[in-house]
């Protein structure tokens, strides 16, 4: 395994490796030297899942140190990008002496042609979505020349759906598509090369939620698409942070506190207070609090008083948040979470997504709490809808078997693929 280095995708690999270990499959599991203990209490398997540390290289302009998305704004994550690659060889020299089946990857377009070089099979591991991958990478697009009015319309023969980008985003996303990730290479090129290269996709989906969107990706690449499941993380063994946990229990199950999860500063803050409005923590104390650094997600939406989760739409999150009982609200951000959220919102319709404006991308604290209102409110139409459509996924993905039967059903293709 070896994950972008930014903390969803380490998670997302994580949990990946702990469903193969389960079947008793041996893997050598790569990250950045210090990030390793974090990512220990997670290992359920350390006598079959090996934690291989890796040096990030220093890079000019990154600080020093830098070893995850989480270390760095948003702007410095390509010469993050760059030191990654910069660890080829380091990583030739391991894969040599471990001469693995498979080697799982997302980031590093260069590894299918190394793995190629050594025998060994490829599998691009994505922790985005099919209709992500589907939307804005199809080779039906002309990427040489996209435009930001192309990205506001699905490909040709993409499947009917709800996925449409509104001007702000399909411009965001553009952007972001087009810029240097990494040392001559563009974000797009790099994955659409990774995406070509390698010898089979892999998804933490269903065909349930996105059997279509598998189907064209795999028709449109010309190469197996393998789905893993829902991937759900094991409950975790810790307990809820006491500050929190004081917070939380004041209130009654189901209600409506606030909880402000703040993982980085805002660009042009150099610290998370100092981005805050005057007295802001004075005037929400007692109802809720801001919290900087590794938040206990999963633990905070198990707590019975928790009755909305207003999320960013990452796909972990969104996992998270669909196997508990708490109502989502969609708040999207930037590009997967934003294809997420028309899924999400518009395909299965299991939470509702926060108005914004159409061509500046703006939202108010008015359409937080009317998305809110319009999940958690007992006379709500929608309400009742998204209610019920979130309880019928929660009882699937948790459903006795579901994912026993796609974790085994690709180790099954993994051994088909080796043959």
């Amino acid at each position: 395994m070896y994950p972008w280095f930014a903390l969803g995708h380490l998670t997302a690999f994580v949990h990946f490796s702990n469903k193969l270990a389960e079947r008793g499959h041996r893997i050598s599991f790569f990250l950045p030297k210090n990030t390793q203990s974090k990512f220990e209490p997670f290992n359920l398997h350390p006598d079959l899942i090996t934690f291989i540390p890796i040096t990030v290289p220093h890079v000019h302009g990154l600080p020093t140190g830098t070893e995850t998305t989480a270390d760095v704004p948003f702007p410095l994550q390509p010469l993050l990008m760059t030191a990654m690659d910069l660890t080829e060889h380091a990583f030739e020299d391991h894969l040599r002496i471990l001469n693995p089946q498979f080697i799982f990857f997302d980031f590093t377009h260069w590894l299918p042609e190394l793995s190629r070089k050594l025998g060994v099979k490829s599998v691009h591991f994505c922790i985005i979505s099919p209709a992500t991958i589907g939307y804005l990478l199809s080779p039906e697009r002309k990427l040489e020349s996209l435009t930001a009015a192309d990205l506001m319309q699905p490909p040709p023969s993409f499947p009917l759906s709800s996925i449409k980008l509104r001007a702000h985003e399909a411009r965001g996303i553009l952007a972001v598509t087009v810029k240097q990730y990494g040392r001559n290479i563009s974000f797009h090129e790099r994955h659409l090369y990774a995406l070509s290269q390698c010898d089979a996709m892999a998804f933490k989906t269903c065909r349930e939620m996105e059997g279509p969107y598998s189907d064209y990706i795999e028709s449109q690449f010309g190469k197996p698409v393998i789905l893993a499941g829902p991937i759900l993380p094991e409950p975790p063994k810790s307990v809820l942070e006491e500050k929190i946990a004081k917070v939380l229990d004041s209130f009654k199950a189901a209600d409506k506190p606030a909880l402000s999860a703040v993982l980085k500063p805002p660009a042009g803050a150099e610290t998370i207070e100092s981005a805050l409005p005057e007295k802001f923590e004075e005037r929400v104390k007692g109802r809720g609090f801001v919290y900087t650094g590794w938040v206990q997600q999963q633990l905070i939406l198990m707590h019975p008083s928790v009755g909305c989760f207003v999320t960013h739409c990452g796909s972990g999150s969104l996992s998270e948040g669909m196997v508990n009982t708490c109502q989502l609200v969609l708040l999207p951000n930037v590009g997967d979470q934003i294809i997420n959220a028309r899924v999400v919102g518009g395909d299965l319709k299991v939470g509702v997504e926060v108005e914004r404006g159409e061509e500046d991308g703006l939202f108010t604290r008015h359409g937080v709490c009317e998305a809110v209102k319009a999940v958690m409110d007992d006379d709500s139409e929608v309400g009742k809808l998204v209610r019920a459509n979130h309880a019928r996924w929660r009882e699937f993905m948790l459903g006795e078997g579901v994912e026993n039967s796609y974790v085994d059903g690709f180790v099954d293709k993994l051994h088909e693929l080796s043959e």
